[in-house]
């Protein structure tokens, strides 16, 4: 077996590409370490192997969000897409495994037409992988975006080959990690992407008693703390960094006033700590933390207010009683 050559264009674009991604890196890292409280994007946790952690993560028995949005959209995959008539494109932002939009790729199969799916993630692994779990399903074809979500969404708009009716799908309660006011911004960035007619399939935990909280975002065998501190390994590996993971522990905390609950890496001591790459040298104290993510939590009517001030009209919710979960059709006015 002989392995296939990359032309030398291509090769020097994927690097080129490498590169900035971790020039990037980098700049963020320096800036949010700077920062009081210390912080880093929740978007950087999510490496090849942040993201076979997080694919993990949906299976704890403790963290339900994938396993209730599973059974909504197993249930009423046609109801989600029905409204949406000529429907012939699909665009996930944050496409994790692939699993839940196959889904409801499924749910139009009846329709016997084709399907063109655009999936955007900055993660090769979930692109990787949600490209081969559609790949399975006959009339779908698919076309990745390795992009943030304002990046990745403009690309798949502009598509010469877009027509009929699309839907976007915002899933696995993704709108969590903005503050309320990104969330604003970010409903309305999909809006000025789509048409009339279009379609928005947003996906959002719903408030519940704080134990059952916490109990999602720390799980008793640790592997949300993997997870967590896998950050820290990603900044050793790539920047140079000097981080202990046996001197930061992870926490997770509910924040009642914002309706969040928040993941944070706890300094056991005070420690200098180099990031070369990043050209930044950092003082931590003891018990001083990192803020790595914030998930959001809503109440069923909030998250219409959020589609309806962006200019959508809130078609239909379904919701998971049992685990707190809604998911929502919006249409383009």
């Amino acid at each position: 077996m002989t392995r296939a050559l990359l032309h030398p264009r291509i090769a020097s674009d994927a690097v080129s590409a490498e590169a900035e991604a971790r020039r990037e890196f980098a700049a963020d890292v320096a800036r949010d370490l700077s920062l009081r409280p210390k912080r880093l994007q929740p978007k950087y946790l999510y490496d090849a192997l942040g993201s076979q952690l997080f694919e993990a993560i949906c299976e704890l028995p403790w963290y339900r969000i994938t396993r209730a949005e599973r059974r909504l959209l197993t249930r009423y995959a046609a109801a989600m897409t029905e409204p949406l008539a000529d429907l012939t494109t699909m665009i996930e932002l944050g496409c994790g495994s692939g699993e839940k939009l196959a889904l409801l790729a499924g749910g139009m199969r009846r329709r016997g037409r084709p399907l063109r799916v655009h999936l955007v993630d900055i993660s090769p692994t979930a692109l990787d992988l949600s490209a081969r779990t559609l790949a399975t399903l006959p009339q779908v074809s698919v076309v990745t975006h390795g992009a943030s979500y304002d990046v990745g969404l403009r690309q798949a708009a502009a598509s010469p080959l877009r027509h009929g009716a699309t839907l976007a799908l915002f899933l696995g309660s993704n709108i969590g990690n903005f503050h309320p006011t990104e969330a604003d911004a970010f409903f309305r960035s999909v809006r000025r992407a789509l048409r009339p007619g279009d379609g928005f399939l947003v996906g959002a935990d719903l408030v519940k008693p704080e134990p059952v909280l916490l109990r999602a975002y720390d799980d008793p065998l640790g592997v949300t703390a993997a997870f967590d501190k896998n950050l820290l390994v990603r900044i050793n590996r790539e920047l140079g960094g000097t981080f202990d993971l046996a001197d930061f522990t992870h926490e997770a905390r509910w924040n009642a006033t914002e309706l969040r609950v928040e993941m944070h890496l706890v300094c056991r001591r005070a420690q200098q700590v180099a990031i070369p790459v990043a050209g930044l040298s950092v003082a931590f104290e003891a018990g001083e933390t990192i803020w790595t993510e914030s998930s959001y939590k809503y109440v069923p009517a909030g998250i219409g207010a959020c589609g309806e001030a962006a200019g959508f009209d809130c078609h239909e919710q379904w919701i998971d009683r049992d685990a707190g979960f809604a998911v929502t059709l919006f249409r383009v006015r």
